[in-house]
């Protein structure tokens, strides 16, 4: 399979800007759910990844990418929750990025969704009620179901960046991708605008 990229989609979300008194964006959850697959087919196996890119080269290679059987070097970014069948109660994968105490080396996070093609090609629109919540807290920073994306194999979900400041921000950044998760891992970072 090539790796290509779709368009944009819409989203149910909203861009989340931080400024002023508020210290910004530090500890943010990404909860991903799905349903499992019927009885007798293979399972569906969804992952949630997260790419850092230095300051240098905010949208070259990712610096690392954490995912499933891995976290960040430092500890910043954790898979606490790691789903192969979407067999879970509520939340079957999550994710926790500890933006304060990451590098000022780093100064973008981007976060996707990809599904393993071990048994055959499958779509987000493939696998019935998949959503995912991004959380700072108790606050809701964005959701989605993959509507705007179901062609798709992998997409990224938001973006996070710091400001001159020092400050986290988030965007929310729903984009389909026809890829694999190695190929998706080092497509996620780039400029699609």
């Amino acid at each position: 399979m090539t790796p290509r990229a779709f368009k944009s989609a819409r989203f149910q979300g909203r861009e989340v800007r931080v400024t002023g008194l508020n210290k910004g964006l530090q500890k943010i959850d990404v909860a991903l759910k799905w349903d499992p697959s019927p009885i007798g087919e293979p399972p569906h196996d969804l992952d949630i990844v997260a790419g850092t890119y230095r300051a240098a080269d905010p949208y070259g290679a990712p610096a690392y990418l954490v995912h499933f059987d891995s976290r960040s070097p430092d500890g910043t970014i954790n898979l606490n929750r790691d789903s192969r069948t979407g067999q879970g109660l509520g939340i079957d994968e999550s994710m926790t990025l500890e933006l304060e105490r990451l590098s000022s080396e780093y100064t973008r996070v981007v976060v996707g969704i990809t599904i393993q093609q071990g048994s055959g090609r499958k779509t987000f629109g493939d696998v019935p009620n998949t959503s995912v919540r991004i959380l700072d807290g108790y606050t809701e920073l964005m959701t989605s179901d993959f509507t705007g994306v179901s062609e798709a194999t992998s997409a990224t979900v938001a973006v996070f960046t710091r400001d001159d400041a020092g400050e986290w921000e988030m965007r929310s950044a729903i984009r389909g991708f026809d890829a694999d998760p190695e190929g998706f891992g080092q497509l996620m970072g780039k400029d699609y605008s």
